[in-house]
């Protein structure tokens, strides 16, 4: 099933802060697990999006059982949570699948 991922690059926790927290551009972190049904509903989603608007966001993706210290760090407690991350802070988390319009409502003070 890790097609449906394949234009979101993958982040770790030794990567996060050069990454993410110090990125030019907003960074849009979707945490997920293999296990994780709604992730996989999210995943083609968040992929047709970043074709869409991948020049004014940034798209990563964190497995939360590989990266334990950043989703504990942020307090996901639930996946998929998305969190959008600009000048090295949360400024938009998103819990739970959404439908592709809702999730574009949510961003769009992003990729306008």
């Amino acid at each position: 099933m890790g097609t449906s991922v394949a234009n979101i690059a993958a982040v770790t926790d030794a990567e996060f802060e050069t990454q993410v927290l110090q990125s030019e551009r907003p960074v849009l972190v979707d945490f997920w697990a293999e296990w994780c049904g709604p992730c996989r509903q999210v995943a083609p989603i968040l992929d047709e999006i970043a074709t869409q608007h991948g020049e004014k966001i940034k798209f990563l993706k964190m497995n939360v059982d590989e990266n334990p210290v950043t989703p504990s760090s942020y307090r996901v407690t639930g996946i998929p949570t998305i969190n959008v991350y600009q000048g090295g802070e949360v400024v938009r988390s998103i819990v739970g699948a959404r439908p592709k319009a809702a999730l574009l409502k949510e961003l769009e003070e992003f990729t306008a």
